[in-house]
């Protein structure tokens, strides 16, 4: 009886809660994130820097030795990134590097890492960038 006569506070907790959880399940098919500092590690052991962001994006800066390949053409490229090698995934912010993430695990590499907070994190810790 409660549920029928406060129909719309029952629904408004269910799209809430949804919303507050969407970050959380983002998070988790996007695999481990790491801060800059272990990205800097792995990237010092031979880890490849891809860097999803668009063409424009890329050319006004880089982590060094990153190799560009936009998300929406990662599909067709997915050949590019090698199966066996450590991946550190790139963006501006981290969000379509999740996404990146995922695509790359579904296409069976293993060693697939985010860089947390993108190449603003990146900036903001003081480690270079080129153009």
């Amino acid at each position: 009886m409660f549920f029928v006569q406060n129909w719309g506070l029952v629904l408004l907790v269910l799209v809430s809660g949804g919303l507050l959880a969407w970050p959380v399940l983002q998070r988790r098919a996007a695999g481990p994130l790491l801060d800059t500092m272990a990205a800097t590690r792995l990237i010092n052991d031979g880890a490849m820097v891809l860097d999803v962001r668009d063409n424009r994006e890329f050319a006004a800066g880089h982590l060094p030795n990153a190799r560009n390949i936009p998300t929406e053409d990662l599909d067709k490229r997915i050949n590019e990134v090698p199966a066996n090698k450590a991946v550190v995934i790139v963006c501006a912010t981290g969000q379509r590097a999740g996404k990146a993430a995922a695509l790359l695990r579904k296409a069976g590499r293993e060693k697939i890492f985010s860089l947390d907070g993108g190449l603003g994190a990146w900036r903001q810790a003081g480690l270079p960038v080129v153009k």
